[in-house]
């Protein structure tokens, strides 16, 4: 889908309303959703996409900060005739951003389902460690794209695919100065996917692009952060929050008392879920969004 001269990676399928669109985390495509839209297409219309620098989506010219991806989320919905209000699924950074979409765009919004979200709060006076991770985590991005360019990711990640384990391993430990490595990062996650995505994440992180656009998404995660919480919660929305067993007592007070502020609302623990719940619980996420679109259906009309 072309925006502003830039194409955006849309999948949409299904039938039925209100449409539901996904938001994936800070580093991740569409393909994280593969599992829970498969299903949810089933009954409803449902829209992953991939973000600016990322998957089969082209770069931006501008930092991505929440300003910008929400106007790129609006301007693709609006370009692919997308009908409102939408329910809006986010993961993790996905979970801020749809916060900040609804925020935005009220009226536009049935409903939101928050996936172990990130909070603006986590990220508006972060400490020096948090900062320090940051600083490291571009600095990695960076050294990921240099090592995409020579083909050491293609080559550490055609190995994975293939069911190796200890060469990716000893290729990310040669590659980093540290103990951590970009590539052992990335290899523990694209072991989340389902076997049939790995080529096509092979692929992606194959472009330097990518892993430039990593470090754009967090250089800029302060200042998305602020930019979320300066626009305050769409407090009028249905709310339901997924948090991973592994949450802090600080992310669950906090998600608590969000659903609490909601005329709709309810908070739900993933008790067999680390952050990544709808790889792990997929059937959790599903029955969520099936009881949102529920409820949405019950209480609102679409908009034209």
């Amino acid at each position: 889908m072309d925006i502003a001269g830039r194409k955006l990676h849309l999948v949409d399928r299904g039938a039925g309303g209100p449409a539901v669109v996904f938001e994936s985390g800070i580093s991740a495509t569409c393909l994280s959703w593969v599992q829970v839209r498969a299903e949810v297409e089933g009954f409803a219309r449902a829209c992953t996409y991939d973000r600016a620098w990322l998957g089969w989506s082209e770069p931006s010219n501008t930092p991505r900060t929440m300003s910008a991806i929400v106007a790129d989320l609006h301007a693709l919905l609006e370009a692919a005739e997308i009908p409102r209000p939408y329910i809006l699924v986010g993961h993790s950074f996905g979970g801020m951003l749809v916060r900040a979409y609804a925020a935005s765009y009220p009226g536009y919004v049935a409903g939101l389902l928050l996936v172990d979200p990130l909070s603006p709060s986590e990220w508006l006076s972060p400490p020096a460690p948090h900062l320090r991770m940051l600083r490291y985590g571009v600095k990695l991005s960076r050294r990921g794209a240099w090592l995409a360019r020579i083909g050491v990711v293609r080559a550490a990640l055609a190995l994975l695919v293939a069911g190796g384990r200890r060469v990716p391993q000893g290729i990310a430990k040669l590659s980093s100065g540290r103990g951590g490595s970009v590539i052992s990062r990335l290899v523990g996650e694209v072991r989340k996917m389902p076997a049939e995505t790995w080529p096509m994440v092979r692929a992606h992180w194959c472009l330097p692009k990518s892993f430039l656009g990593m470090a754009d998404y967090l250089r800029s995660l302060p200042a998305s952060a602020a930019e979320a919480a300066a626009l305050g919660e769409p407090e009028t929305i249905p709310l339901t929050v997924l948090s991973a067993a592994n949450a802090t007592p600080a992310q669950l007070e906090e998600r608590e008392a969000m659903v609490q502020r909601s005329p709709r609302g309810q908070h739900l623990i993933a008790r067999k879920s680390g952050h990544w719940i709808q790889l792990d619980e997929p059937e959790l996420v599903v029955e969520a969004i099936r009881e949102m679109i529920k409820l949405c259906s019950a209480h609102v009309q679409p908009l034209l």
